[in-house]
């Protein structure tokens, strides 16, 4: 799907270590744990992530340092896919750093709110120091409670397009519209509205690719445990080698069904997407949230208990599909936001298709590999779980390519990403490589963030028409 280091281009790390001699699993779990150690991510050995990692890489990872000052392990970790990251990187410089309706130290809060709904303290941290660069005043960051009540304001569509963005409303918007001292001019509102959903699914990012505070130098303090020898040793399996070979064997019998057309009809095509959204909810998630994450982040959450909700619970009335024809992106979001926000709509519309549409032609150890159905399959998925329906889409497919732990992950980094643990990572493509897994984070965080824009602005397009 992937990769910095595939077998198709010159070799990467992970093929000097693959090739050798294998060690013994213990202490290869000891050098596991030393490369984790000072490595920005918890998941992922540092050598497989780049330092100076090829011309094209480096050269992103010194824009993002020249713009921000330093390289954060969130670049570093995106480095793997360089024309992702420069993208990326592009629109989050022009939200907070270029002319924009809001003034720059209540974009950092804004960002401090939207990440605490995630419990993400790497980024409320991050925040935290650059709103107090920009001169923001300290005493906000005593808590939600300090800040103005402009800002406060923003607590319950923050709240939901965190959690739930299909109870967003035109009702929501109206109420911060409404003429007053706090009031929210619609340029203002939808800026806010980009960077709640930026910072919601960058979260997602984080917890997904487990990415450490920088300057985070002991193992022992990070909230992932080691893997074990033993787990170390599974991706080598031969199990995780078939799940491959039959990953292959169905992307290729999918792609011949498409050419041979074979019809399914509308009914059937609604059927699976409502028998898939129904399934969503038999994968499981853990309520396990670790205390330590609360202490500096609670301050800024109201209604903590507030989160995602599966809407397809039994025996509650699901809220009604949102049928992506109805208001697509390309038709009208796009449109709207580049009418209100002109440069931003450009950059997500790029941002949008790069992720989209990026591919090495490589899965695993396979080269010359057509990955589309596959993208397309994680894309629709995540949307699935947050209740949106391509009527042109057969869903069966995400069936088909999506094994369970796959799922188990997609869904906690996308619903509850404060939940992933370093065992669903390792337990989803245990043949892959890690730069795949990261490809895996950065459809999460795309697909994440346009499902929740695309219900903030059909409720904005319905308050103004």
């Amino acid at each position: 799907m992937l990769v910095a280091g595939s077998p198709c281009s010159p070799a990467g790390p992970e093929e000097h270590r693959g090739c050798g001699a294998r060690r013994g699993g213990q202490e290869r779990g000891i050098e596991a744990a030393r490369e984790l150690a000072r490595g920005p991510s918890a998941f992922i050995p540092v050598g497989e992530i780049p330092q100076e990692g090829g011309e094209s890489s480096l050269h992103q990872l010194l824009e993002a340092f020249v713009s921000a000052g330093r390289v954060d392990h969130v670049a570093m970790v995106m480095g793997l896919h360089p024309q992702y990251l420069s993208s990326f990187w592009k629109t989050q410089y022009l939200l907070l750093r270029m002319d924009g309706p809001l003034p720059y130290h209540k974009r950092h809060y804004i960002a401090i709110m939207a990440a605490a709904r995630h419990r993400c303290s790497y980024l409320v941290g991050l925040h935290m120091r650059e709103f107090l660069q920009v001169g923001g005043s300290p005493a906000w960051l005593q808590g939600l409670h300090c800040a103005p009540q402009k800002l406060r304001n923003l607590n319950e569509i923050n709240k939901l397009l965190a959690h739930r963005p299909w109870l967003v409303t035109k009702e929501h918007i109206e109420a911060l519209l409404r003429p007053g001292q706090d009031s929210w001019s619609l340029a203002e509102l939808v800026q806010a509205l980009v960077l709640l959903t930026h910072y919601h699914s960058l979260a997602s990012f984080v917890f997904g690719c487990g990415i450490r505070p920088e300057g985070e130098q002991d193992l022992g303090s990070s909230c992932w445990p080691p893997l074990t020898p033993q787990q170390q040793d599974s991706p080598r399996g031969t199990d995780a080698m078939q799940e491959v070979e039959v990953l292959m064997e169905r992307m290729k019998l999918l792609q011949e069904n498409q050419l041979e057309e074979e019809g399914v009809t509308q009914e059937e095509m609604a059927t699976r997407f409502e028998l898939e959204k129904t399934e969503s909810l038999l994968v499981p998630s853990s309520d396990i949230l670790d205390p330590s994450l609360q202490s500096n982040i609670r301050c800024f959450l109201e209604d903590p208990e507030f989160g995602y909700k599966d809407f397809t619970r039994r025996g509650e009335q699901a809220p009604p599909t949102f049928r992506a024809q109805d208001y697509t992106w390309e038709d009208h979001g796009y449109s709207l936001i580049n009418r209100l926000y002109p440069d931003v709509g450009q950059l997500l519309d790029e941002k949008f298709q790069v992720v989209y549409n990026l591919t090495y032609n490589t899965i695993a150890m396979h080269c010359g590999v057509d990955t589309s159905v596959l993208r397309r399959a994680i894309w629709n998925y995540v949307h699935c779980v947050f209740g949106i329906r391509y009527d042109d889409y057969d869903y069966g497919e995400v069936n088909q390519l999506l094994e369970r732990n796959l799922k188990v992950y997609i869904k906690t980094v996308a619903c509850y990403p404060e939940r992933t643990t370093k065992q669903i990572y390792a337990q989803f493509w245990r043949h892959f490589k890690h730069s795949e897994k990261v490809h895996i984070n950065l459809l999460l965080l795309e697909a994440r963030m346009q499902a929740a824009l695309l219900y903030a602005l059909r409720a904005v397009t319905r308050y103004m028409t």
